[in-house]
């Protein structure tokens, strides 16, 4: 069985596409049979999410304000949060997934950046920008990293003498 056929009978067991379908019919959309057993949801009405598409279970929901039809790139990135709802059980991503969305945020001040779902999916599919840590995070996760230290004798291209608990005090049998 194609993995598009498993997917798309795990999110009918799990709910997620259920929920979907409740969701772009709660925000006004049309729904049509897609390619890879998802169904696409276009003209949602809601301001929330601002993101052009958004996906529960095998239902990717288009946002009124976003040009038809989806990127090849877009629909691709999409896809693979149908398959990410899958693999979290259903609808138990969606905390999981709000979780990482603050993480993100306070990691740099972007909602997919450092997403795990929105990495997993593409940053660039899904209009994400590749963001770096806060500079205060960034300073404060950085650790120095330590000199080696080498014998008043040794030459410039020769490795570092060793140090406490190096060979001559080891107590580990020699490998052969």
């Amino acid at each position: 069985m194609p993995w598009h056929r498993a997917r798309l009978v795990v999110n009918l067991v799990n709910g997620s596409t259920i929920f979907g379908v409740v969701v772009a019919r709660a925000g006004g959309a049309r729904l049509a049979k897609g390619p890879q057993g998802l169904l696409t949801a276009t003209g949602y009405r809601p301001a929330v999410p601002v993101a052009p598409a958004f996906t529960v279970g095998n239902v990717i929901i288009v946002n009124r304000r976003h040009p038809q039809p989806l990127s090849a790139a877009t629909f691709a990135h999409e896809a693979r949060h149908a398959t990410q709802y899958a693999w979290c059980g259903g609808l138990l991503m969606l905390p999981l997934y709000f979780i990482a969305v603050g993480v993100s945020w306070a990691l740099c001040g972007n909602i997919g950046a450092w997403n795990p779902f929105e990495r997993q999916s593409g940053l660039a599919d899904g209009g994400y920008p590749q963001r770096p840590l806060r500079p205060a995070l960034a300073r404060a996760l950085s650790v120095p990293r330590p000199i080696a230290r080498r014998s008043p004798a040794a030459s410039p291209g020769s490795p570092p003498a060793p140090g406490p608990g190096g060979p001559a005090e080891s107590t580990a049998s020699p490998s052969r």
